[in-house]
């Protein structure tokens, strides 16, 4: 294993959640073996992108109610290909040249998860988004 390959394995945080099986496919296996440690590594960067997406489009998330709110971000990650495309850049800039290797195979489907499990992440956090209105109030 190479020196990066090593480094950013060890960066990574362990999921203990991740259950692993005969039985699941090759798609759930890098989601639960690659995709969820590197999402949890770079959480604080994809919130801190969604934070800059939401005052680019002039600060309209926060005057939104809880549940328009996750409309919002599922809208944003799904509609703005160039907003999706830099997320999924954070994520892939993550993996080993491995891991790349096994994503190129299958990257319809795994960019779909990708996406999913950063929307997801979002959502739970929403009130880190709005953390900086309640602030400066």
């Amino acid at each position: 294993m190479d020196s990066r390959s090593k480094s950013l394995l060890d960066l990574r945080p362990e999921i203990l959640q991740s259950y692993f099986n005969n039985q699941m496919s090759a798609e759930e296996r890098f989601q639960n073996q690659t995709l969820r440690p590197v999402i949890k590594l770079q959480n604080l960067l994809l919130v801190e992108a969604f934070k800059n997406y939401i005052a680019k489009h002039k600060g309209v998330f926060h005057d939104l109610p809880l549940e328009k709110k996750m409309e919002y971000i599922e809208r944003a990650i799904q509609k703005d290909i160039k907003f999706r495309n830099s997320l999924k850049g954070m994520v892939i800039g993550q993996f080993t040249v491995e891991e790349y290797q096994a994503y190129i195979k299958n990257s319809s489907a795994l960019n779909k998860r990708m996406m999913n499990m950063v929307i997801e992440r979002l959502k739970d956090q929403v009130q880190l988004l709005e953390s900086e209105v309640l602030l400066q109030h």
